[in-house]
Order: structure tokens, then sequence, then C-alpha cells
């Protein structure tokens, strides 16, 4: 795996962080990016120094959402084959109390910039880039693209799912695979900073199938395993890691 390069957007803290734990275990040189400068600098440093390389893991902050920014990771990038991309920025954009017909706009047009744009402008901006054959994009979804309860991101999410058939027949031919990893309840994120009661943790948990909730770690495993050799006859799917809470279909 020497010299192979993993682009990992939000990969700072959270899941993101792990699938580039994940990943720079497995030889990758990693890059992440996110909006925090930071953060992900600190991230770069934990996971270099766990996984025994100092300079495993680069950080690289951009807004996603911009097309100029994305220009500049691009050129950053410069003519290096990427051989994974995991498009796992994301956020749930809260709504005003009592919106307004604008704030309603202004909501939804950002759960889709953050959740699908970001992802549509870096994979095309690497496009060229990627390894042919042999290259990997997996995009990361949502448990609320399969069974709702988000509004705007559970439609952002669910966006993703139908994005990834065109991404698989697009890149098939070029023997590029192309999935969506949808998690369902992980605790241990920011996902739900200021927002998890007690109560609804354990509501959470209740309606999986294992009885406890989702780790970055699991969701870093299916990473892994998509990004790896034996994942090659894989494209086009949904892969749930959910414990259970929505079976597949």
């Amino acid at each position: 795996m020497a010299h192979r390069l993993a682009v990992i957007s939000g990969g700072g803290t959270g899941i993101g962080a792990a699938a580039a734990q994940a990943l720079a275990d497995d030889g990758y040189q990693v890059w992440i990016i996110g909006r925090r400068a930071q953060v992900l600098a600190e991230a770069a440093r934990r996971i270099s120094e766990r996984c025994g390389r100092p300079d495993a893991v680069v950080s690289v902050a951009a807004d996603l959402t911009d097309p100029v920014e994305v220009d500049r990771v691009r050129d950053t990038v410069g003519d290096q084959p990427v051989d994974v991309l995991v498009n796992n920025a994301g956020a749930y954009v809260r709504a005003a109390a009592d919106a307004t017909t604008a704030d309603t706009a202004a909501n939804w047009r950002a759960t889709f910039d953050v959740n699908v744009v970001s992802a549509v402008l870096l994979t095309e901006a690497l496009r060229p880039v990627l390894r042919r054959p042999g290259g990997r994009v997996i995009l990361m979804s949502s448990i609320a693209a399969q069974r709702g309860g988000g509004g705007p991101y559970s439609a952002a999410k669910a966006a993703l799912h139908g994005w990834v058939f065109d991404l698989a027949a697009r890149f098939g031919p070029e023997g590029i695979t192309a999935n969506v990893i949808s998690p369902g309840y992980v605790a241990d994120t920011e996902f739900f900073t200021g927002r998890m009661t007690p109560q609804g943790h354990q509501s959470r948990v209740d309606a999986t199938l294992v009885g406890r909730a989702g780790t970055p770690d699991d969701i870093a495993a299916a990473v892994r395993y998509l990004a790896s050799p034996a994942a090659g006859f894989v494209t086009g799917q949904i892969i749930g890691v959910n414990g259970g809470s929505v079976y597949g279909r």
C-alpha cells in the first residue's frame, strides 16, 4: 500500500478521522480536508503519530462548497493519482424556529450545499486523477435517507443514493468503483452536539438489533473494506452500517 493516496473530506473528527486512521494504518498517504484548520492539523498530527509515520496525514483547510477553494484543493493534489476518495463532509443545518419562506429556502440550500454539492465538486475536481483502474469513490450518507425524519438533511443524503448510481455507471468502464455507506446512530461524533438527550440516545440504541450505538470505527471498517482490493466487484451499492435499525433492501 506504500505511496497510495486517500483523500477524505470532513476528516478532522468523528467518522472522517476514524477513516483516516484506518487508511493510514493500512499504509496510505492520507489527505484530510475540512473548514477548521486547527482541528485538521491536530487530527493529522495525532493520526500520524498513532500509525508510526510522522507525515502519514496531511491537512488541507478548504470550504468544499466553494468552487474556488475546491479548485485550490485540486491544484494542491496536482497529478498525484488518487486511489480512494471519501466524501464524508456533511452537517445537519438547523432551521429557524419560526422560519419564513426565505428562511426555509436558505436552510434547504445550505443543507444541500454542505451534504451534496461539496461531494459533487470534490469528486468532479479530482475525477481526472482518480486511479484507473482501481480507484474508489465512497459517499457518506445516513440512515435518515432511508427512513426520513431529518427534513432537508434526509433529502440531501438520499440525493447521494441516486447520484452514486450515475457515478458507478460512469466510472465502471474505467475500473473505478463508487458506493455509498449509510451509517446508523453513531454516538461519538459532533453531529448531535447540543441536540441529544439521554432519552434520545436510548431510543436510538433500542432501535438496533445489537443493542448498542455505533462507533466511528464501525463506519471506518466499511470504508477500509470498500477501499481494499477485496471490494473490486462492489459498485453502485448502498451499504447500511446501522446495527439493524433499518433492514437492507
